[in-house]
């Protein structure tokens, strides 16, 4: 069973991104397909299940070439070499340098909540951005030791 949806856009979904740029449809069909193939391997990471491997390598071959029939693929095959790496660190973690493949990947990743929910499946360690709270409460001794300002208006 295939979990992912295929997006079908209407026409008035384009409408206003096909104005200012012509290849607007064909960047945002890759946005989607690159999306589907990040929540594919998010997928993958979490049943480690043969079938979600397959999804994830079908949507790669996908993005390395859109359109073309799965025997004339073309030389370019970064999304299923990189979904071949990612697997097998996935699936073998104890490995030398896996680690460092899935990290490698996670810094890859634009989307913040993506990024935190594949860390968490992997049981990776992100760092996380300083809190505002964190960062009032070291102001607040900022003036400590200063003398105090004498408030008299001539």
């Amino acid at each position: 069973m295939i979990w992912i949806a295929r997006f079908q856009p209407d026409a008035s979904y384009w409408s206003t991104s096909v104005q200012t740029n012509s290849n607007a449809p064909e960047h945002a069909r890759h946005r989607i397909a690159l999306r589907a193939w990040h929540l594919a391997l998010l997928r993958f990471v979490v049943t480690q299940d043969n079938a979600d491997r397959l999804t994830l390598l079908a949507i790669a071959a996908e993005l390395d070439a859109p359109g073309a029939r799965p025997q004339a693929r073309p030389a370019f095959s970064f999304f299923r070499q990189a979904s071949n790496r990612l697997c097998h660190a996935i699936i073998h973690p104890q490995h030398p340098g896996n680690d460092s493949v899935l990290r490698g990947h996670l810094k890859r990743i634009d989307d913040e909540r993506l990024k935190r929910a594949l860390a968490a499946a992997l049981a990776i360690e992100t760092p996380r951005a300083k809190s505002v709270t964190t960062l009032a409460s070291a102001n607040r001794d900022l003036w400590r030791g200063l003398a105090p300002m004498d408030r008299k208006r001539t």
